[in-house]
């Protein structure tokens, strides 16, 4: 008996420690290989710049204009400072006409924080992949896209810190679906000129 409650002591003692050492706010949508490889990079980012880099992976479909800024900001004295939280949203809607959906958003804890990255290149991290035209499902492209932007996200910060990282994975996903746009808008310039374009010319060329 004894020994139990020396056991439930020691967990209530750890039990804070463990839920305070996560970086996920919310994981809805990762797989548990997905969500340890963003653990790894966090704590590793954690321990040589003391920032903390949160993520919100959601299945919630927030409204229209939904205020993420607001929406992590409730959560603020939860968090330990300084910080930037990865929100990733895909079923979020964009505009009710037009039905799209998926937001990605960054949110520093402060200005200075938000000079250490660039947040347009993160981002893009995440919505290139779960935007590319591949065999792969969405719920791969979600666990490759948000592990990617998490990734980009703490070299950035490192880099702007000096320091080196060793969790981060190389962003050869990234590089590949840059390619394939390239390919992809080449191939419709193409396309248009063949159908479009070089057909008005003839007929401006032959008098029609």
């Amino acid at each position: 008996m004894k020994k139990a409650k020396v056991g439930l002591s020691l967990l209530a003692f750890l039990l804070p420690l463990l839920l305070n050492s996560t970086n996920f706010i919310k994981n809805d949508l990762l797989t548990p290989k997905a969500s340890k490889i963003i653990e790894d990079i966090g704590n590793e980012l954690t321990s040589k710049t003391d920032i903390y880099t949160y993520v919100i992976a959601t299945n919630r479909v927030f409204p229209e204009r939904f205020n993420l800024v607001e929406y992590v900001m409730d959560m603020d004295k939860q968090l330990s400072k300084p910080f930037v939280v990865l929100v990733f949203a895909p079923n979020a809607i964009i505009t009710e006409k037009s039905g799209e959906r998926g937001r990605v958003g960054l949110i520093p804890s402060s200005k200075d924080i938000a000079l250490l990255y660039d947040s347009s290149t993160v981002k893009d991290y995440a919505i290139d992949v779960v935007a590319s035209k591949d065999k792969n499902s969405k719920e791969d492209k979600y666990n490759i896209g948000v592990v990617q932007s998490y990734s980009e996200l703490a070299d950035q910060i490192a880099d702007a810190k000096g320091i080196q990282m060793t969790k981060t994975i190389p962003n050869e996903t990234h590089t590949v679906v840059t390619i394939l746009k390239y390919i992809v808008l080449t191939g419709s310039v193409l396309l248009f000129w063949i159908f479009f374009i070089r057909p008005r010319i003839e007929k401006a060329k032959n008098g029609k």
